[in-house]
């Protein structure tokens, strides 16, 4: 199968497992309600942290799906990653017993079983653990979730675990869409997973980036960001291949752009210089102009720095488009899953154009007069979509901006 750019790319497929939803179905049931799930952190002990709250996972469900070998050597991502794709696969209808090889898997995260290693370290310095076993450490690489879930559905195609800070899924995403354009896979199975843990709270403490209430994106109030943890699977393939099965379609992935701030290792540029170039990217790759997007659903963390340099970067990108654009952030349902945030954004937009309506900024109840455009405040609204962003900005300067079309 040859490369052609221009191959309309679609989403067939949507799951997800995360602090507000266990499905996508009820993901968008949630977010047009404009449900918060950040609450009181249990996953481990908080004391001595700035913050003390989480959007956490509560109970995890069993990944019945894998053999139980890998069930008892899955770490808290991986089991995130195996159950939302069960739900994308399934409701793909995709037959991957008959190409299994020309399905491929990119996925995106940044402390995979980070968690169970911690655990693991802590037995064994209080003697509750005679020495190391090799199930918790095999479970540590960023890479597992991607290998466990190839052998759990038997994706024999192309595999990639990508790892950009907290632009890592949308970067996955943009990836599978080139793949699937390039001929390298006839579908992707791609998104993001990540769980909680000790060393990435106490990083974001250290920086006093964590708010010590429920994060507030473009609130006049808001003081930091909340974490969160889950994943999000997509299934995407070419509109043609859709077709051809009879597939239901959600959304079209019109294109991608990525960038590098080249600046700072946590701070944005100061003009959002890396943001503008990826939303001008995206938007060329797409083919489409600013004044065809209708919804960005922005990267929004609710830390005072980071709101209002993306919201200027838009308005530099939108110029009095920009006026006419909604913007909000599910950080403020969710909070902020690192390096699951860009798939799960991604499902919440594609949520957004196939159902009609705008996710609310939930908590934005004074506005601050920086971020002066509109961000949804607290409710969802009705809305037709026709196209739309998703922005996802890590540390380093890592910019990436998917570009979300209606089916």
């Amino acid at each position: 199968m040859g490369a052609d750019l221009t191959t309309p790319v679609v989403v067939t497929g949507l799951g997800t497992v995360n602090a507000l939803a266990r499905s996508a179905v009820e993901f968008a049931h949630e977010l047009r309600r404009g449900s918060c799930a950040i609450g009181p952190l249990t996953v481990f002990d908080p004391t001595g942290y700035r913050s003390r709250i989480a959007a956490e996972v509560m109970p995890v469900p069993e990944a019945s799906c894998l053999p139980s070998p890998l069930r008892r050597r899955a770490s808290r991502a991986d089991v995130f990653a195996i159950l939302a794709a069960e739900q994308a696969l399934a409701d793909s209808g995709l037959e991957v017993a008959a190409s299994p090889h020309r399905i491929g898997v990119a996925l995106g995260g940044t402390t995979g079983g980070m968690l169970r290693a911690e655990e693991c370290l802590h037995a064994r310095i209080e003697g509750r653990l005679a020495c190391y076993r090799p199930g918790p450490l095999l479970a540590t690489p960023i890479s597992t979730s991607a290998d466990l879930m190839a052998s759990a559905f038997g994706l024999r195609g192309p595999r990639i675990t990508v790892s950009t800070a907290c632009s890592s899924s949308a970067n996955a995403l943009g990836m599978a869409l080139d793949w699937i354009r390039l001929g390298r896979a006839d579908a992707v199975v791609a998104g993001g997973t990540e769980s909680l843990c000790r060393t990435i709270f106490a990083g974001f403490n250290a920086l006093h980036a964590l708010s010590r209430e429920p994060c507030r994106p473009f609130d006049r109030r808001r003081s930091g960001l909340t974490l969160g943890e889950g994943a999000a699977i997509l299934v995407l393939e070419s509109a043609e291949s859709a077709a051809r099965r009879g597939a239901r379609v959600h959304a079209e992935l019109c294109g991608y752009g990525a960038s590098a701030d080249a600046h700072h290792l946590t701070a944005p540029h100061p003009e959002g210089a890396g943001a503008v170039l990826a939303m001008r990217r995206a938007l060329a790759r797409a083919g489409l102009e600013p004044e065809a997007i209708d919804y960005i659903n922005a990267h929004g963390t609710g830390t005072p720095l980071n709101d209002a340099i993306e919201i200027a970067a838009i308005k530099r990108v939108f110029g009095a488009a920009a006026r006419h654009l909604a913007v909000s952030s599910t950080k403020a349902a969710v909070g902020h899953t690192l390096g699951a945030a860009g798939a799960i954004e991604a499902l919440a937009t594609v949520l957004a154009l196939r159902d009609g309506f705008l996710p609310p900024t939930v908590r934005l109840e004074e506005p601050d007069a920086d971020c002066d455009l509109d961000c949804v405040p607290v409710h969802s609204r009705p809305a037709t979509l026709r196209y739309a962003l998703s922005n996802s900005y890590g540390f380093g300067g890592n910019n990436t901006t998917l570009v979300l079309g209606r089916a």
